[in-house]
């Protein structure tokens, strides 16, 4: 029997797409996603049509779903992600994989995902830099938020926030709205 090679970012980067797509690069190894529902996808992009004009027109930095990121090796595509101006130097739009975190990871739970793989996958996005970590939970209507602050969950009409993004605000409700 043939021993297996543990994956590197690199080896990751120079695959083929298809191969690759709806995967991420965890302990060496590529692990697939599941698919995303129409649900899913509505709760991700209305996210980002509401915060990412007010990203942009106040350069605060970049927005943007499902971008590649090297968490401590391993390869992680939140599916929203801000890093703030700061951080915008280090941006290589040439790379699959951008080789810092970003400041907020943003997960919608999604029907094959795991409490045990979202925890260490929260976990490791907080060991490795990232601020904060929304865990957007479709089922129940609410957002789970893990920063140094603090842990607390959001319901309802509770307004999502940030300093991250100052001033940026929306409620719990308004994200799942039609939905």
């Amino acid at each position: 029997m043939a021993a297996t090679t543990s994956l590197t970012i690199d080896d990751f980067e120079r695959l083929p797409s298809e191969q690759v797509e709806n995967c991420e690069l965890v302990d060496g190894e590529l692990v697939p996603m599941s698919s995303c529902t129409l649900k899913h996808n509505s709760i991700r992009d209305r996210f980002i049509m509401r915060v990412g004009p007010y990203v942009f027109e106040r350069h605060l930095g970049t927005i943007v779903a499902e971008q590649e990121y090297d968490f401590g090796g391993n390869v992680h595509g939140p599916d929203i992600s801000f890093f703030g101006s700061a951080k915008l130097p280090l941006a290589d739009p040439d790379k699959r994989v951008q080789r810092f975190v970003p400041d907020l990871a943003i997960e919608i739970v999604s029907a094959n995902d795991t409490v045990t793989a979202l925890w260490r996958k929260k976990e490791r996005y907080r060991a490795c830099g990232t601020s904060e970590v929304w865990i957007v939970l479709p089922e129940s209507r609410e957002v789970s938020i893990y920063a140094e602050g603090g842990d607390r969950i959001l319901r309802g009409t509770a307004e999502l926030s940030t300093d991250l993004i100052a001033g940026f605000k929306i409620s719990v409700d308004e994200l799942f709205q039609g939905l």
